[in-house]
């Protein structure tokens, strides 16, 4: 099974199990008179809209890099999240304000059904399926989206967990409010989510990279490389689920062309060994000592300490 096709069976599986738990949570949430439900349905509807990008991502970056888009098509799971992320957004907002506008409005607020209580366990028991299914599926692809999904889909577990806790509350003390606090909650809880995914795509926008793990890893390539020096002007970006790494680095003025250039493949192969889903590796080579007054900024060694 090749790389696209276990994202698009990864995809599909969110896609049906996030369809089945949306349209069960949000029908017995308004049947039973559950807001804290309702909401939690909302975020399996939300869910949905992840899956169904995942998999449209999936056809779109398989495309190869062509005249217009040299380095592929993989930016598009970016600004599809991005978009997603205000979709999110919008539903947590509209959940948190309709359940507080109930809550403080004098109307009667019905006891929810103890079905509510019984498709928050299915909810959780089928969360926790789905998440292991992501995460086995984005190992095997290494897909970092699918992997994420499948952290999502565990958190999504965690918070149906907690609608549980809440609705044992609600029947223990007979208090029918604590259903709506809950549902302003769960709204709040969802647009902390959309804003953490959209800062996640502006590092990636600005073509920054957080990790600096990933430098420490190029920096080390080059201690195990003989004859190359001073690693400068390093940058990493991010492309999709790929990295682009620049650098440049120094040889002794005297070396040849030929023994520079395969000291630099070795690095190159170092580099691509050491950090995951590497696209492309640019090194540029400099005499030493070499100094270019126009050189832009990218990071060194004494950057990380």
């Amino acid at each position: 099974m090749d790389r696209n096709r276990t994202i698009k069976t990864a995809s599909v599986i969110s896609l049906a199990g996030n369809a089945v738990l949306a349209i069960s949570k949000i029908s017995i949430g308004l049947i039973a008179g559950s807001l804290s439900v309702l909401g939690d349905g909302l975020d399996s509807l939300a869910d949905i809209f992840i899956s169904l990008i995942t998999l449209v991502i999936s056809a779109v970056i398989a495309h190869p890099p062509d005249r217009e888009h040299p380095y592929g098509h993989y930016r598009a799971e970016t600004i599809a999240t991005s978009i997603l992320s205000f979709i999110i957004f919008f539903i947590g907002g509209q959940l948190s304000l309709s359940a507080a506008e109930k809550l403080i409005s004098h109307d009667y607020i019905q006891m929810p059904g103890p079905l509510a209580v019984h498709v928050t366990i299915a909810s959780i028991v089928g969360k926790l399926i789905l998440s292991w299914s992501q995460y086995r599926l984005g190992k095997k692809s290494g897909s970092t989206m699918i992997i994420t999904n499948g952290r999502n889909m565990l958190n999504d577990a965690v918070t149906s967990a907690g609608v549980l806790a809440g609705l044992v509350f609600v029947f223990l003390f007979e208090t029918a409010i604590i259903d709506r606090a809950l549902a302003i909650a769960i709204g709040i809880w969802i647009m902390i989510t959309a804003v953490r995914i959209f800062r996640g795509t502006v590092t990636e926008m600005m073509e920054g990279e957080s990790d600096m793990d990933l430098y420490n890893r190029i920096f080390d390539a080059v201690r195990d490389t003989d004859s190359l020096f001073n690693p400068h002007r390093v940058r990493i970006r991010k492309l999709g689920f790929h990295y682009i790494v620049d650098m440049d680095v120094e040889v002794a003025g005297s070396m040849r062309v030929k023994d520079a250039h395969d000291k630099v493949r070795l690095l190159e192969e170092r580099i691509r060994s050491s950090m995951p889903n590497i696209y492309d590796v640019v090194i540029h080579i400099e005499p030493l000592g070499n100094v270019e007054a126009q050189e832009r900024w990218g990071l060194e060694e004494k950057d990380l300490r």
